[in-house]
């Protein structure tokens, strides 16, 4: 350790304490001149990009006349580099994206996009689109994921987030105020940006100077801002991390901070009345102004800090440009003694007694500030000496510091180049470190520090797996299949599905069936089998887990893609897909399912679809178009009756198809004599029924002829169809053409519910049947008779029934109750 004191090393400005640590010395490029570049570096330790600069005259040494886009890490270590020959005009300015995306902006409005290998990432995006392709973009400011460029006309137009690619023209801006005749068109003298979290609308605000004044440009409103007398015109402008206040450099020389509103709230009188070439806030407390020599750094009170520089050099604005270091530094100096076994330690340790918990919480953080390990390893040292005197100190705090610099050590390697301080770490959190540590393809570190912090390693896996295969052409797929195993069987639930896919997007369509079939999960595998040509085995395991849904999928991807009869050969084989399509063929594709059963040999189901065709038809008041005898729905049948006399066990289905045709050409017959559509589609009984109700009975006796209707069905027929139309001289007449088969109780039916008991009483009678000639004279209200007919009969439980059906007639009673006595009938009451 060094005898000299760490606080030596730190300035104070105002209240605040700042020190100019070296990350990385020396940087690892070589002949980089920053002067002769435009460079853009990520925050958060992020990457350094670097163009030749074409709007200044250079001297070219040993290099290319081609200029080169290089991408570097921030210790200087070359990433890569692509030959820029972007067309577009000149290029106007370059930015990191949050997701660590270089954003290219030349004249004529296009935006290129690189990645950190420096691969260039389609599509282009056009900001100032065909209404405005004669214009020039002459200067844009980033943020995060956005931009405001502004044209020489001076138009400006926003991209608020790259991501969703939209591009927003704002208000025109006025022109500024000129006593001249004619107005010349003035460009801002500078640009700012606040952006769209840190305003009330939520969209950015682009701040102008123009002329004397500054204007606040929104998507549709301009607005002046007060900027005091005397202060304008201002030469550079920027606004501070919070969206708070605004750092400006006046044209007289002073550095004046106003709110965002322009109130001012502090100004500095500077040696130089130049506009400094950067401007930038070290946090939130002080400005970087940086001159050809010199760094100035500007606070509240007091006099400035200043650094000087005989090389150009690049501010590069963080989220914490501060500090802190607070009465550590006895204990610090404590330590050291304790180690040289001096009598100073105790003495040390006596004259911080009182705060000793707020100095070992000190040297903790100061710890996690610190870059150079060996005093993070002292300042942890001391924090551990002076917690030994400390009951009230939380145990696990020293353990959880050394566990964030073991990380932080780790990414700010030279190699890796990511010089993350620990507040950065910590807005930047863990998860979105591993992100850029992937997408830097340092996968090993990556893995290691989520296994260290127990987060998810699937992330880091997958994404050098699909690296793998993008690097690993020459290798062959067994081969690179288990190296690529090796690894994934490391994490539990991997999605082997998406590395799949990435094999199959690098044409390794081989490699990628290999691989799907270690993914567990059928909702993954399928839908990926199919993308890769596999549809057999995305059948087999669809059909295998068996969801219809999935199975549906793979079913309407091969019907979409294969010949009928090789489709019809894939399902046929596996029950469940085969049933799953005649189910929703039945439905929806009549024909192509009648395909399917006649290249599998089942002519009874396609005659069976025919024949529900036909039905289907019938309810169409189209379908009777054509000719009567053989119509569309005549032929369906007719070809279901066919289909079905090919097959044995089918007999009864051709007979009654054979019949069926036979009875709706006969309908049609008799719609077309008769001129009323009552008939196709009736059964033969109604045929029959209504024949005769019009008077038809040469017709219905064909129909009964033809289907071999019986006599006792055909009596049936008659007796209710003469009753329906009143004619009794023709009912008593077919009565006594011959003994009726079915005997006379019919008659007397159709004669009662048609109310007509004269007729009932023709053929009452007749009926043979004692009980039958009881219930229907009782049915017509006559008593008596129907006491004679039950005591014919002899039946007690007949004549019990017959009393109560008379019950509210006394003198009927009195009929069956002499009867009783008369015959003393056992169970009559």
């Amino acid at each position: 350790m060094a005898n000299v004191s760490v606080a030596a090393e730190w300035q104070l400005l105002g209240d605040r304490y700042y020190r100019k640590p070296e990350l990385y010395h020396p940087m690892q490029w070589r002949h980089i001149d920053l002067s002769r570049n435009k460079v853009a570096c990520a925050p958060f330790g992020g990457p350094v990009a670097l163009i030749r600069d074409d709007s200044k005259i250079v001297q070219l040494y040993s290099e290319s006349a081609l200029r080169k886009l290089r991408l570097f890490n921030s210790a200087g270590v070359s990433l890569s580099d692509v030959v820029w020959k972007n067309p577009g005009g000149r290029l106007i300015g370059l930015s990191w994206s949050d997701d660590h995306t270089l954003v290219c902006i030349v004249q004529d409005g296009t935006v290129y996009r690189y990645n950190v290998h420096a691969e260039l990432i389609d599509p282009n995006l056009s900001i100032l689109g065909h209404d405005f392709f004669d214009e020039n973009v002459v200067e844009c400011v980033f943020w995060g994921n956005g931009v405001v460029c502004v044209t020489e006309t001076c138009k400006v137009f926003a991209v608020p987030d790259f991501k969703t690619r939209t591009v927003v023209r704002l208000a025109d801006p006025p022109p500024p105020p000129s006593s001249e005749l004619e107005l010349e068109l003035e460009l801002p003298h500078c640009v700012a940006v606040i952006e769209p979290q840190y305003t009330l609308s939520g969209n950015v605000e682009v701040l102008l100077a123009i002329g004397d004044g500054v204007v606040m440009v929104e998507e549709d409103e301009v607005q002046a801002l007060p900027v005091p007398p005397g202060d304008g015109p201002l030469q550079k402008m920027v606004v501070s991390g919070n969206g708070r206040f605004v750092a400006a450099f006046t044209h007289d020389g002073r550095l004046a901070v106003y709110s965002t509103r322009f109130e001012k709230m502090f100004e500095y009188q500077c040696e130089s009345a130049l506009p400094p070439e950067q401007l930038a806030w070290c946090g939130l407390d002080s400005v970087l102004l940086y001159w050809d020599d010199m760094l100035l750094m500007v606070g509240p009170s007091d006099e400035p800090v200043r650094y000087l520089y005989d090389e150009p050099i690049v501010l590069v604005p963080e989220c914490d440009g501060v500090r802190i270091l607070t009465n550590t530094t006895l204990l610090y100096d404590a330590l050291d003694h304790f180690d040289r076994r001096s009598a100073k330690a105790d003495e040390n340790l006596r004259l911080i007694r009182s705060s000793l918990p707020e100095a070992v919480e000190a040297c903790v953080d100061a710890a996690g500030h610190e870059f150079d390990v060996s005093r993070q390893r002292t300042l942890l040292r001391a924090a551990s000496y002076g917690q030994a005197f400390c009951s009230n100190f939380q145990r696990d705090r020293i353990q959880e510091m050394c566990k964030t610099l073991r990380v932080l050590n780790a990414v700010r390697n030279p190699e890796i180049g990511i010089p993350l301080s620990i507040q950065q770490y910590k807005l930047l959190t863990p998860s979105v470190l591993i992100g850029r540590l992937i997408n830097a393809h340092q996968h090993l570190l990556a893995l290691r520090i989520s296994e260290y912090l127990g987060m998810n390693q699937e992330v880091v896996i997958m994404h050098w797996a699909c690296s793998k295969i993008t690097a690993s052409l020459a290798i062959p797929d067994a081969a690179l299949l288990e190296i690529l195993l090796d690894k994934l069987r490391l994490c539990k639930g991997i999605s082997y599905a998406a590395v799949s896919a990435h094999a199959d997007k690098n044409g390794r369509r081989k490699l990628a069936a290999m691989l799907i079939e270690h993914e567990p999960r059928s909702s993954k595998q399928v839908p990926l089998l199919l993308s890769i040509g596999e549809e057999d085995t995305a059948l087999m395991k669809a059909t295998e887990s068996g969801d219809t849904d999935l199975v549906y999928l793979v079913l309407f991807h091969i019907w979409q893609k294969k010949q009928p009869l090789e489709f019809f050969g894939m399902i046929q084989a596996r029950m469940l897909a085969r049933d799953l399509f005649i189910t929703y063929a039945r439905c929806y594709k009549h024909e192509f399912l009648k395909d399917f059963f006649l290249s599998n040999g089942q002519l009874q189901e396609v005659a069976f679809l025919l024949w529900k065709e036909s039905w289907a038809m019938g309810k169409n008041p189209m379908a009777s178009r054509g000719s009567p005898l053989h119509g569309p729905r005549i032929k369906l049948i007719e070809k279901a009756h066919s289909l079905f006399s090919e097959t044995k066990e089918h007999t009864f289905e051709s007979k009654a198809a054979e019949e069926h045709a036979k009875l709706i050409r006969m309908q049609h017959e008799l719609e077309v004599t008769t001129k009323q559509a009552i008939f196709v589609d009736s059964s033969i009984s109604d045929t029959i029924r209504t024949c005769i109700v019009l008077g038809n009975h040469r017709a219905a006796m064909k129909v009964k002829t033809e289907f071999k209707v019986s006599e006792k069905r055909w009596y049936w027929l008659k007796v209710f169809a003469l009753a329906t139309i009143r004619d009794w001289d023709a009912l008593e007449k077919f009565s006594k053409e011959k003994r009726p088969p079915i005997g006379y109780r019919p008659f007397v039916e159709a004669c009662i519910e048609a109310d007509e008991k004269g007729e009932a009483l023709k053929y009452i009678p007749k009926l043979a049947d004692p009980r039958e000639r009881a219930e229907s004279y009782a049915r017509i209200g006559m008593a008596k008779e129907a006491a004679d007919a039950a005591s014919q009969a002899k039946d007690g439980e007949l004549l019990g029934r017959l009393k109560l059906t008379f019950a509210q007639n006394a003198a009927a009673s009195s009929i069956f109750d002499t009867l009783r006595d008369r015959l003393s009938f056992q169970g009559v009451s």
